[in-house]
């Protein structure tokens, strides 16, 4: 499958529409919601998924990239599907028509996830988009609901060079009289949505609009809703963010629950707190203080960059940081590098990683320790032997360094650190 191509979103979904007719379109026979946006999907298609399955049902859920095994891009009941569920999902996919291309490798995964929540019998599928959405191989569900979290600037050679091209993209994903719940708050964005949603008469539901959220010293929230307000809430992933994304997630139970979903305040508390979304601004060890974020972009960055000012001002910060080349990396820099007191720079494996050198000239700028390791392995082992009390290390610039970085500790490749994550 890594040999297949990459990128096909100016190829259509004919290949997706052959391939899942030969599968008997198991799309057809689960319910789904369709995630789409810049930032935030996975957390949002996380949390649903988490909601659903702690009120009973039996949910998939699909999300990419992976950090370290492909098993993690489709998990059923928040457990990764096994190799033997891999290799029989390739398999039924090899054997269907293609018509006149060879798919794509998310056009690939996509089919095998569908293709396993209809062998499985799920009643939900969460279904995060890839890139975009209109053209997106996950365009093919027929959703209760579809979210797109916000829009930012990104794979501009795919989406368009302006955020309302973008927007109009992601508000591909929006289907006839199926409600929408969105966070994009730029005018130009979402008036996009809104001529959607007003085309495919879609009820449209805005986040500080008909839905907002209140937050507490303490970091909890609540939640003033469409119809319900509910008080006294938690959500396990860290970050200001992820209250904003929170209340995407509960606006998403609302609507669901108008449908007779059955999903209880309790089921919603437990679901926000038993979530887990590996690699973003996960604490994976406090001695040493070791933090992961991919920080894949520049509003993830911003995201980062407000966590540690807020959060380990009163710590020296090593970053460890490697960054693709199709993202803006000097911006990303001059967002996290203030607040660091050394950088590693490195590279993932993928052939997209930028060159450590190329990271070099920008980084010089702003920070006078700067040591250059391009195996993230070897980068995170400098980065701990070199750690001293009251020091913090953040791995990020990419989810495949924070992949590579979680493989190393998973394999014992770093010195012994004591772990605290799930």
């Amino acid at each position: 499958m890594y040999g297949l191509r990459r990128f096909g979103i100016k190829l259509g979904l004919s290949t997706i529409k052959n391939i899942l007719n030969g599968l008997g379109n198991p799309q057809d026979n689960f319910q789904c919601i369709h995630v789409a946006g810049t930032n935030g999907k996975g957390s949002v298609a996380s949390a649903l998924a988490s909601i659903l399955n702690v009120a009973g049902y039996h949910v998939g859920l699909y999300t990419s990239p992976h950090l370290i095994r492909f098993n993690e891009r489709i998990r059923i009941n928040e457990q990764q599907i096994t190799n033997d569920d891999v290799v029989a999902a390739y398999q039924a996919v090899r054997r269907a028509h293609y018509g006149q291309r060879e798919p794509t490798f998310f056009e690939f995964a996509t089919a095998m996830a569908l293709y396993e929540f209809g062998r499985q019998n799920v009643d939900w599928a969460v279904i995060e988009t890839g890139m975009g959405g209109r053209l997106d191989a996950t365009n093919m569900i027929k959703p209760a609901l579809s979210v797109i979290t916000n829009v930012s600037l990104e794979h501009r050679d795919y989406l368009g060079n302006t955020l309302s091209q973008i927007a109009r993209e992601k508000a591909g994903i929006i289907k006839k009289q199926t409600p929408v719940i969105t966070g994009v708050k730029q005018k130009s964005a979402i008036s996009v949505v809104k001529e959607a949603t007003q085309k495919k008469a879609a009820p449209l539901y805005r986040y500080r609009k008909e839905f907002t959220v209140k937050r507490y010293k303490s970091g909890g929230f609540s939640y003033y809703g469409i119809a319900h307000n509910w008080h006294n809430l938690q959500t396990r992933l860290v970050g200001d963010h992820q209250i904003d994304n929170s209340a995407l997630v509960l606006a998403a139970i609302e609507l669901l629950n108008q449908k007779k979903a059955g999903i209880s305040m309790q089921n919603i508390k437990k679901g926000l707190t038993d979530m887990h979304w590996p690699g973003r601004l996960e604490i994976v060890s406090t001695d040493p203080f070791i933090m992961l974020d991919g920080a894949h972009n520049l509003i993830a960055a911003r995201y980062l960059a407000r966590y540690l000012s807020q959060n380990l001002a009163d710590r020296r910060i090593t970053l460890v940081i490697g960054i693709l080349n199709d993202k803006p990396y000097a911006s990303i820099l001059k967002s996290l590098l203030p607040l660091c007191r050394r950088v590693i720079l490195t590279r993932a494996r993928i052939d997209r990683a930028l060159d450590p050198q190329k990271l070099y000239t920008v980084a010089k700028e702003t920070i006078a320790d700067i040591t250059i390791i391009p195996d993230v392995t070897q980068a995170v082992a400098h980065a701990v032997e070199e750690y001293r009390p009251k020091e913090a290390i953040c791995i990020a610039g990419s989810l495949y360094v924070v992949g590579e970085a979680m493989e190393a500790f998973e394999k014992g490749l770093i010195p012994s650190i004591k772990k605290i994550r799930n």
